[in-house]
């Protein structure tokens, strides 16, 4: 394990030293500080590549997300599409791995989800009319990208990664709140004012409950890449289904937020 900081292009190269392949997974969903989007998705990715091609790294593996796309007015989406390009026009191998919502322990749907029911059994949708969602187990994904990373596989290729099913946030709320003892109220609630919570919980809480990144994305749906997109080999289409037995390897421990989930006095 090494420590670098994404804008440490010297001690990025120092960690990459030796190595074939490099995963670059690093992101946020909501900005905090020195931490923006475009200071950790675009000008990291460039310290990335820059630092990869120092080292002698032949490829670049990038998660980046299913609706990452140009000129849409999300300043997540917006950066992550960048990111994209920087490492496709790289000059190295590549691959672009564009992840619809992952899920999986310690993840931000079934922990926050899990923790949302215990504190206060309601679910409040994204928008009057929920989109459709496709979430992808984070096995399914890693074993995308061990393949990319490895096997030499996927080489110059974009592909997008969705788990098998398409459901609804509140769906799977109903199958969490099933799983966890705590039956759950469905309230339906426009866009705008899941925007206003999210903006207060980008303020007030260290991992949101949601942002406003999330919002957009549920807002439009998570079942539909956007670009041009190579197809996945078969043996590497996700297939974990949304079971009972998979979710319940993803809960965290029971119990509500607490004061231990707010930014009280500084910033995280």
């Amino acid at each position: 394990m090494i420590a670098a900081n994404t804008h440490d292009v010297k001690g990025l190269q120092e960690a990459f030293a030796g190595c074939a392949s490099v995963a670059h997974c690093a992101g946020i969903n909501r900005e905090i500080g020195s931490q923006t989007y475009e200071s950790v998705h675009v000008q990291g990715t460039a310290s990335v590549v820059t630092a990869a091609r120092g080292a002698g790294v032949e490829k670049v593996v990038m998660l980046s997300f299913l609706r990452a796309r140009p000129n849409c007015g999300s300043g997540y989406h917006e950066s992550k599409w960048q990111a994209e390009q920087l490492v496709g026009e790289s000059g190295l191998d590549f691959t672009i791995v564009k992840a619809s919502m992952t899920y999986g322990r310690g993840d931000h749907m079934l922990d926050h989800l899990s923790h949302l029911l215990y504190t206060a059994p309601v679910f409040v949708t994204v928008g009057l009319r929920e989109r459709i969602v496709r979430p992808v187990a984070v096995q399914d994904l890693v074993t995308v990208l061990v393949a990319a990373l490895t096997e030499n596989r996927l080489s110059h290729q974009t592909v997008a990664v969705m788990g098998p099913e398409s459901v609804t946030l509140s769906q799977v709320a109903r199958r969490v709140d099933r799983l966890t003892g705590r039956p759950a109220v469905v309230v339906r609630a426009p866009a705008l004012f899941n925007r206003a919570v999210a903006s207060l919980a980008e303020r007030f809480m260290r991992i949101p409950l949601a942002s406003k990144a999330q919002v957009r994305m549920l807002q439009e749906g998570l079942d539909q890449a956007w670009g041009d997109i190579d197809t996945l080999p078969d043996d590497l289409v996700p297939r974990t289904p949304l079971s009972d037995d998979v979710l319940r390897a993803g809960l965290p421990p029971a119990g509500s937020f607490t004061f231990a989930d707010l930014r009280l006095g500084g910033t995280v």
